[in-house]
C-alpha cells in the first residue's frame, strides 16, 4: 500500500516560513508533489552513500555527517520535563542541533588551547581551559553558565557541520527582519558571516598565545559565542530590514547587506 504523501496544509504551513505571501491551494498541492519528488531523488543517493560507508547497515543514515543519537536524545529530554508529558520530533531535532552547537563551541576552544601547547591532540587539560573560559565550571562558585539560550530559529543552521542554507536564513529573516530577502543578499550574508568567523578565530588564536591580553581573549570568546548562537545574524538582518524600509523597499537586497559594518 503506497505511503500517504504530505498534506497540502502541512506543506503550506512549512512553506510559509519562507515567504510572507499567501499560497493558493493549487500551489500547495504542487509543492506537495515537488517535495515527494525530492524525497524520491535524495533517498537512493543517501542509501548508496550509507552502504558505501557501512555495507552491513540496515538503517538509512545521513552519510554527510555523524549526528547525536535521536532516540537517546529524546529520552534524555523527556527525563528533564516538568509539566509537559512528551517530546515531539521537531523538539528532538532542535535539541540535537543545540547540543551539537554546544559541542562545537567547546571543541573549538579546546582546540585553540591544544594549539597553544603546540600539540596535535586535545587532552583533558585543554578541555578544562575551554570549560573554564566559557564559564561552565560548576566547581567554581563564581562561574556563570553561558550556554546559549534555546530558541527555535537557532536550530535552523547546522552549527556542527558549519552549514548555512538559503532556506534556514529565510526562516530567520522572516522572524527578525519580517521581510523577504533576495538570493543575492543571502549569498552576501553567508559570505560575510564566514569572513567574520574567520577573522574572529584568528583573533582568538592570537590572544590565546602565552602572554596575550586576557581581556581581549575573553572579549573575543564572547563575540564568538554571539556568532555561534546567531546573534550576529539576527542583528545584521534587523539592520538590513531597517535600511530597506528607510529606502522604501519591500525586500532586503545586496545593497542593504554590503552597507552594514559586519564588525560592529
Amino acid at each position: 500500500m503506497p505511503v500517504k504523501p504530505y498534506s497540502s496544509g502541512h506543506i503550506g504551513a512549512v512553506a510559509s516560513n519562507y515567504t510572507d505571501m499567501r499560497l493558493s491551494g493549487d500551489v500547495k498541492q504542487t509543492l506537495v508533489e515537488l517535495s515527494c519528488d525530492e524525497i524520491a531523488r535524495i533517498v537512493p543517493l543517501m542509501e548508496t552513500e550509507t552502504l558505501a560507508q557501512d555495507p552491513e547497515r540496515k538503517t538509512l543514515d545521513d552519510p554527510k555527517r555523524t549526528r547525536l543519537n535521536y532516540n537517546r536524545t529524546r529520552e534524555l529530554m523527556i527525563e528533564q520535563l516538568g509539566d509537559i508529558e512528551s517530546v515531539g520530533s521537531a523538539a528532538v531535532q532542535a535539541g540535537i542541533e543545540q547540543v551539537e552547537s554546544h559541542l562545537s563551541v567547546l571543541i573549538k576552544h579546546a582546540e585553540a588551547a591544544a594549539e597553544r601547547d603546540r600539540v596535535a591532540t586535545i587532552k583533558p587539560r585543554h578541555l578544562e581551559v575551554a570549560i573554564s573560559g566559557l564559564g561552565l565550571d560548576e566547581s567554581d562558585p563564581n562561574a556563570v553558565v553561558v550556554t546559549p539560550s534555546v530558541e527555535t530559529e537557532e536550530f535552523t543552521i547546522s552549527q556542527g557541520g558549519g552549514v548555512l542554507t538559503h532556506s534556514s536564513l529565510m526562516s530567520l529573516a522572516k522572524t527578525h527582519a519580517k521581510m523577504p530577502v533576495t538570493n543575492d543578499a543571502l549569498d552576501e550574508l553567508i559570505d560575510t558571516y564566514y569572513m567574520v568567523v574567520e577573522d574572529l578565530e584568528a583573533k582568538i588564536r592570537k590572544h590565546a598565545q602565552l602572554g596575550g591580553n586576557p581581556v581581549q581573549f575573553i572579549e573575543s570568546i564572547n563575540q564568538m559565542k554571539t556568532l555561534m548562537s546567531l546573534g550576529w545574524m539576527r542583528n545584521v538582518l534587523a539592520k538590513a530590514a531597517h535600511n530597506a524600509r528607510e529606502s522604501g523597499l519591500k525586500r532586503i537586497d545586496v545593497d542593504q547587506i554590503v552597507h552594514i559594518d559586519p564588525f560592529q
